[in-house]
């Protein structure tokens, strides 16, 4: 199960602009095939638990709890715990900007990377 420490409080506004890193971090998260079917489903259904993604995906609970961990760290889902359960829901703020992000790259606006 995804531990609730694991479940990092983000705010975002309209006037949140995402940077370079954080586009790599959430393409990086949806890059995985089975990151990006827990995504769909908790998508789907506004509101997941570990349990209920297990029960849908067939992994187990530690890859299940894992994979919510990385998507939580991309800012892709928040975590609620209720009672005994942890519910993990998706964040459409961030997606939103996410693909402005790749739109305002796509014309040349976000600049490259130095290295």
């Amino acid at each position: 199960m995804i531990r609730w420490q694991d479940c990092r409080k983000l705010r975002y506004t309209k006037a949140w602009n995402m940077d370079r890193s954080e586009i790599e971090k959430i393409s990086k998260a949806l890059a995985d095939e089975t990151r990006l079917m827990i995504f769909e489903a908790i998508s789907r259904n506004k509101r997941m638990n570990c349990g209920d993604i297990v029960s849908m995906q067939g992994v187990t609970p530690a890859t299940v709890s894992h994979h919510l961990k990385i998507l939580n760290e991309a800012g892709l889902v928040k975590c609620r715990r209720e009672g005994q359960f942890v519910y993990s829901h998706s964040v459409p703020g961030v997606v939103r900007e996410y693909t402005r992000a790749l739109a305002r790259m796509a014309r040349g606006k976000i600049g490259s990377r130095k290295r």
